[in-house]
């Protein structure tokens, strides 16, 4: 008995060595005002500048739920995600996680699909930029793919120069964000307080009651939404894979978790219900940002310009993150033997070089088809896209739960981090993101499509698996390998 529990333990060490020397190569040089704007910048994306338009259309004053209560829960993700950082910071993030207490199957789906995820959405991100571009006269007759190779080259060298000038670039999108916002919120407070009527309309809550009330168009289309605005919150994840790389994470990272909620209810929900009450909801429109909307009702010139640079650093802004994440978690993925060999390479400036590589060659590839497939196509990869990113956020909750059990059982040590309410709110999470999935199949076409096509998805991981087979027993190879007296 003593002997099989000593050889456990040697195990136990073995593994934890190993994984722990997953980290090395990596330098710790972000730095806790760059973790804090990863953490905001994350959470707000071109969801909120451009498409709470066409939300308010559909919804009116009760978007503001909607984000609340998305908001909440992306909140438990994050705090699920913070008690595994203060666990083992890793810059593999919840690859890593669910290699430790999932087993290499877990690691393996949760990986590819957030790559997946990233991949598109990054795809979408220089297409953006493209269309943003064309706004200014000045772009109108460059072609749109040669604005967005260029965007593509600019965030890529940025992104291979060294993890910080990631954090920089990251800290002064996310800054731009924060302050056009705040600028926002600062100004409508000052009219609503003054009651200083907007384009002759006094403003005020009696707006919201006047016209029709919190759901004027009933509950169904608030509900419809939640799938849409828990997307906008696509992002929030990113600082697990930056715990790895900063100074101190066990310290600065439970702050910038936890700051995130209150920002989100101020940015997002306050936002909202701030929009509703300087003018009626249907004032607001598809295709034009309300913020837009807001201001040139109060003659504000070069408005629409100012918002254009806003929506650009946004669209910018998620594609930095989603190279600097793709490189680490496909990284990871190779460590474990969940990838070929050739993605765990890092470059003099301690960059995964050769994951950021791979993403960049799909952004292109992407782009290209953007012109050539029909918009449906298009919309349905991207559909995909939200798939990975509830299959990723599912993931960090069950490790989260592992944890727990680990902990309880005396294979890990406690944690003073921990997830308020757990395991209660896990169960809770994991039921609303199956919430959102349901939502989603019954969003026709394009949702149904998606959910539809997930077995070929499933298909394509299950000959990815059969086809690492022998990358995995390499990688199950170096943990027996590792000294159990190996320490960082």
């Amino acid at each position: 008995m003593t002997h099989h529990n000593t050889t456990d333990v040697t195990h136990q060490t073995s593994k934890k060595n190993w994984l722990d020397s997953h980290e090395k190569g990596y330098q710790k040089s972000i730095s806790k005002r760059h973790v804090q704007m990863i953490a905001i910048g994350g959470s707000i994306g071109t969801g909120l500048f451009l498409g709470a338009g066409a939300r308010l259309q559909l919804a009116g004053p009760s978007l503001a739920l909607v984000y609340l209560t998305c908001g909440i829960f992306s909140f438990f993700i994050l705090r699920a995600l913070g008690e595994l950082i203060v666990h083992r910071p890793s810059s593999g993030s919840f690859v890593s996680y669910a290699r430790e207490f999932l087993g290499e199957k877990g690691s393996y789906l949760a990986g590819w699909m957030y790559f997946l995820n990233w991949a598109m959405t990054g795809i979408v991100d220089i297409t953006a930029v493209a269309l943003y571009m064309h706004y200014w006269g000045t772009f109108a007759d460059v072609p749109q793919w040669v604005l967005a190779l260029g965007a593509l080259s600019i965030v890529t060298t940025m992104n291979l120069i060294g993890v910080k000038w990631f954090a920089e670039m990251e800290f002064w999108f996310a800054l731009i964000k924060v302050a056009a916002i705040s600028v926002f919120l600062i100004v409508g407070t000052v009219f609503l307080a003054s009651g200083h009527p907007v384009a002759g309309n006094p403003t005020g809550f009696h707006l919201i009651s006047d016209n029709g009330g919190l759901f004027p168009h009933g509950l169904l289309p608030a509900l419809v939404l939640v799938q849409g605005v828990i997307f906008a919150f696509a992002g929030i994840e990113i600082i697990g894979t930056a715990a790895g790389e900063a100074k101190d994470a066990r310290r600065i990272l439970p702050k910038a978790v936890n700051s995130v909620i209150w920002r989100i209810a101020l940015f997002y929900v306050g936002s909202i219900v701030l929009l509703v009450c300087l003018l009626p909801w249907n004032a607001y429109q598809a295709g034009q940002s309300p913020f837009v909307t807001f201001f040139s009702k109060l003659g504000v010139p070069y408005m629409g310009d100012v918002m254009n640079v806003v929506v650009l650093t946004a669209a910018l802004s998620s594609l930095n993150s989603g190279l600097y994440s793709t490189g680490r978690i496909l990284r990871s993925l190779s460590q474990g033997g969940s990838a070929p060999h050739f993605l765990s390479k890092m470059s003099a400036q301690s960059v995964p070089y050769t994951g950021i590589m791979v993403t960049v060659a799909i952004h292109i590839v992407g782009v290209f088809l953007n012109y050539i497939v029909p918009s449906q196509v298009f919309e349905i990869v991207l559909n995909m896209a939200s798939v990975g990113i509830i299959c990723s956020w599912a993931f960090i909750i069950l490790c989260q739960m592992k944890l727990r059990q680990a902990i309880k059982q005396g294979k890990a040590e406690p944690v003073s981090f921990k997830m308020p309410g757990a395991p209660f709110t896990s169960w809770l999470t994991l039921l609303f993101l199956l919430g959102v999935v349901v939502l989603m199949a019954f969003d026709y076409p394009n949702g149904t499509w998606t959910i539809a096509s997930t077995p070929v998805l499933a298909l394509l991981l299950v000959v990815g698996w059969y086809g690492l087979k022998k990358h995995r027993a390499a990688a199950n190879g170096e943990i027996e390998a590792t000294p159990t007296s190996a320490t960082e």
